[in-house]
């Protein structure tokens, strides 16, 4: 299936490791060029380096730039050095990594508004800044990876679970407002995927409940259907599938990928 992204230029959000790296590496097999950002430089170079094997056109390039998703002054100057360096925005993915976990008695307001900046504003301000662009052009893809507390809230990932669902209304108001611009938005739900922060979180359960790391990643495999975690490259075919041509007529919807791990119907 061709999916209609060679020359297309996409933002990859926190893409040095992890679900964005994933992401960023499909992006670039599908013949796009990419930015990726994240806060530390020699692993943001790395990572772009490593990307950048896989470029399959002469004309595909993968630029690292190092910024913080949390500070508006960042992303204004990610999102503009990307038009000044490749001369469009075709696709947007907004990433970051997770905000502070603990029960609700346990998180002060600083917890609080961290994850806000990180959760919600982070992506508010990154679709703020890409949308002239892509109105311009009269075509996006805005993907934003969110979590399964965006369906199914979590007691001790509180913060994610009351803002994640806040990203997913912004993004249904978005395709409201912007499809006759030919901009979709969408949202992908990861559940349990085999990264750095499934591994913190994993260390922090595990503690609490007196078994080992592993007993406790064997005993989230039982809860999952298909009786496995995932892996970044399945939630990274998602989001490369969303950002492409072949996903026109889908926008406002949140896709599940979770081995069926959520039980709602929707």
């Amino acid at each position: 299936m061709n999916l209609g992204l060679q020359g297309k230029v996409a933002i990859v959000a926190a893409a040095s490791q992890g679900l964005g790296k994933a992401v960023a590496v499909g992006l670039v097999q599908e013949g796009a060029s990419i930015v990726i950002c994240a806060r530390d430089r020699k692993r943001t170079l790395a990572s772009a380096k490593e990307i950048s094997r896989w470029i399959r056109g002469k004309r595909q390039v993968v630029v690292p730039l190092v910024a913080d998703v949390t500070k508006a002054k960042e992303i204004r100057r990610l999102v503009a050095a990307t038009a000044k360096e490749l001369g469009r925005i075709d696709i947007l993915v907004t990433n970051a990594g997770g905000p502070p976990a603990g029960s609700f008695g346990d998180l002060d307001d600083a917890a609080w508004e961290t994850g806000i900046s990180l959760t919600l504003m982070s992506a508010v301000r990154l679709i703020r800044e890409v949308l002239p662009h892509m109105q311009k052009r009269k075509w996006g893809r805005i993907v934003n990876i969110t979590s399964l507390t965006a369906k199914q809230p979590t007691n001790d990932l509180v913060i994610s679970s009351a803002l994640r669902p806040g990203v997913v209304g912004l993004a249904k108001v978005l395709a409201n407002l912007h499809g006759r611009d030919g901009i979709t938005v969408n949202n992908v739900a990861p559940g349990f995927i085999n990264t750095a922060r499934q591994v913190e979180l994993s260390r922090m359960r595990a503690g609490k409940r007196g078994v080992t790391v592993q007993q406790y990643v064997q005993e989230l495999a039982r809860d999952v259907p298909l009786g496995r975690l995932g892996e970044p490259r399945e939630l990274a075919d998602a989001v490369v599938f969303l950002a492409s041509e072949r996903a026109s007529y889908i926008t406002g919807a949140t896709l599940s990928v979770d081995g069926g791990l959520v039980k709602g119907l929707l």
